[in-house]
This record gives C-alpha cells, sequence and structure tokens, in this order.
C-alpha cells in the first residue's frame, strides 16, 4: 500500500516530496476513471483542454523532466511533441485505457530515472540549464497541483452532464 502525505511528516525530504508527487499523479491517473471515450474527450472550456488530453499532456510532462532533462535525449528521439500545446492533441487512437497505460508507464520510468539522483546533483538536459533535481521536483509538483485541480473541475462538470 502507497504511503499517503500523513505517512511522512518527519520523513526525509525525498520521501516527503516523492510522496506528494505520487499522490498528484495517482490523482490524474484516476480522473478518467468510470468515463466513456466521449466524456473524456468533452470539450468545456476553448482550449483544447479535456480530461483525456490532461492526462496525455501530463505524460508529457513526465517525459520533458524525467527524461529530456536527466538524460538530454532530445524530445524527437523521446517521441513526445516538441511544444507542450500540442501534448493536448488527441488522435484517433488515443483512449482512456491507452493514455491512462502510457501515463503509469511515464511515471514508472520517471522514479527509475531519479531513483540514483540525489536531491542536490544536477541535472543537465533542461532548455533552462543546469538544475538540482530538488527544483525540478518542486517545478513539476507544482504543475501536477495545477493540472489536478483542472482535472477535478472538468471531471464535476463533466458528470453534471447528461
Amino acid at each position: 500500500m502507497a504511503l499517503s502525505v500523513d505517512d511522512v511528516i518527519g520523513k526525509p525530504l525525498r520521501e516527503q516530496w516523492e510522496v506528494f508527487l505520487d499522490d498528484h499523479r495517482a490523482a490524474l491517473g484516476d480522473c478518467l476513471d468510470g468515463l466513456t471515450e466521449e466524456q473524456a474527450r468533452r470539450r468545456l472550456v476553448p482550449s483544447k483542454t479535456t480530461l483525456l488530453g490532461l492526462v496525455k499532456h501530463v505524460t508529457f510532462v513526465e517525459k520533458v523532466w524525467f527524461d529530456e532533462a536527466i538524460t538530454g535525449r532530445s524530445r524527437s528521439e523521446i517521441g513526445i511533441p516538441a511544444a507542450p500545446d500540442e501534448s493536448f492533441d488527441l488522435t484517433a487512437d488515443d483512449t482512456v485505457d491507452s493514455v491512462r497505460t502510457a501515463y503509469l508507464d511515464a511515471c514508472a520510468a520517471s522514479r527509475a530515472a531519479t531513483a540514483g539522483i540525489a536531491l542536490d546533483d544536477v541535472i543537465t538536459g533542461n532548455r533552462r540549464g543546469p538544475l538540482p533535481l530538488h527544483w525540478v521536483y518542486l517545478h513539476v509538483l507544482r504543475e501536477m497541483a495545477q493540472h489536478c485541480g483542472h482535472a477535478e473541475i472538468l471531471r464535476e462538470q463533466v458528470l453534471a452532464q447528461p
């Protein structure tokens, strides 16, 4: 069973950050639970943001920060879009199951990529230049929290519609 955020009070900082990040990761993966394909694709805002697109986007985020930034591989080598806005684009092949599976796989790869890196270790593959891993964790946690809020609101709207 996964640790809750309350379980890590007083634990080392890295353990706290990883539990908080995993809590947000789980919430984003769960936002698709019980939705039809149509509901997951439903556009309720002028932007390209849909629940399915949001999970596809956070898959991109995981790969940018825990593959590109750590390994230095290019986005084309990783197989992700060049720009964040494009990561919301859905194809006919994107389904709730396929997008969720890709997301869970990206999260697992992120955990593996950071396992041997200390919080103060510097990674060099991000366009901003060298960054300590702790900054990356904070940045991703901030982005995940923002997208969790988006997902909660969109899901509430989707479920309120017939």
